[in-house]
């Protein structure tokens, strides 16, 4: 039972990431921008959320700052980074028409570097790591409980960060914006057919530019988010959950909800992969030397490439995405 608890509370933190990023591929895509830079993003939003949990570490720990605020403090300057981040993409893609996904790629490979650079800067050569501190976390002792079930406080309190809340504050946010609101229906038309949302006297142009930002506050969240469920520092790489969080959006068919399905489908199979020597039914290989140590973390990236190659012809991405937009064309 307490493996159980174990493998739903991190199934949860592992897909808010997943969430957040592909749910921010999805305004990109919807606004007719392929947003191949998610993984750079994430590693952006990280490397900086990460760098001021630094700088806030003695204003925490001396109590002058609560834990949960500067948090959030956190969260939302990795999303703001993010955003400035993806200005880059949204100036190449849209005023001078480049390839996205030439584009997108070439910040993927500007990140980690730049990352690593940063860190170095900051704390030294040689050190790439770059530790979070243990109030990141929310405990027992921010509600000031204590929980005599060992069940209740792993399912609850092992995992439990400020991002998964906020995870689903912009999920709920993300739905209303896409589907109840003008904005949300002028987005979605000039990833359809620009030429016409044009015709109707929408900026497909200032659209185009709110989906890529929209996409690098989502990213910039997810990337402290990852570095928050995958352990006690940042390495200047987020372990390509960028171009996961790209095949659950395709997954999830560019839809919230199917996306929010998808990243719990696709973190549980993260979770196996790491769990997989505590819980009892999964086969151990005890013969086969490393097999069990490199097959289950490989789970969730098969997965991907069996469900993508089965589920491809049912998508239907917005048909101008990927194509630069030109007013003086019809």
């Amino acid at each position: 039972m307490i493996v159980l608890a174990d493998v739903i509370s991190a199934t949860i933190v592992f897909a808010v990431p997943l969430l957040l990023v592909a749910m921010g591929g999805m305004f990109s895509e919807r606004s007719g921008i392929i947003n191949i830079a998610l993984e750079g993003i994430m590693i952006v939003g990280a490397l900086m959320g990460c760098l001021m949990m630094r700088w806030m570490d003695a204003a925490v720990t001396s109590g002058a700052l609560g834990s949960q605020l500067a948090m959030l403090i956190v969260t939302l300057f990795a999303g703001l980074c993010g955003i400035v981040f993806s200005v880059l993409l949204a100036f190449a893609s849209i005023n001078l028409k480049a390839d996205q996904t030439i584009g997108g790629t070439a910040l993927n490979m500007l990140a980690p570097a730049m990352a690593i650079v940063l860190t170095w800067v900051v704390q030294g050569q040689g050190q790439t790591t770059i530790l979070i501190p243990t109030w990141s976390r929310i405990t027992e002792a921010n509600f000031g409980l204590t929980m005599k079930s060992q069940f209740l406080q792993n399912l609850l309190f092992k995992n439990m960060y400020l991002t998964t809340f906020i995870a689903v504050i912009l999920f709920a946010a993300a739905v209303i914006l896409l589907y109840k609101t003008k904005f949300g229906l002028r987005l979605r038309a000039c990833g359809e057919h620009p030429q016409a949302a044009d015709s109707v006297g929408i900026n497909v142009y200032k659209m185009r530019y709110a989906g890529v930002l929209i996409s690098g506050f989502l990213g910039g969240i997810g990337g402290i988010a990852f570095t928050l469920a995958a352990g006690s520092g940042f390495q200047s790489t987020v372990a390509g959950y960028g171009f996961l969080a790209l095949a659950v959006m395709i997954f999830g068919n560019w839809k919230p909800w199917s996306i929010l399905g998808a990243s719990l489908f696709f973190a549980l199979f993260k979770v196996i992969g790491s769990y997989a020597s505590s819980i009892p039914f999964m086969p151990q290989f005890r013969g086969v030397e490393g097999v069990s140590t490199y097959l289950y973390p490989m789970l969730p990236y098969i997965i991907t490439m069996i469900l993508l190659i089965l589920t491809s012809k049912k998508s239907r991405a917005p048909k101008a995405e990927g194509i630069p937009y030109d007013k003086g064309s019809r």
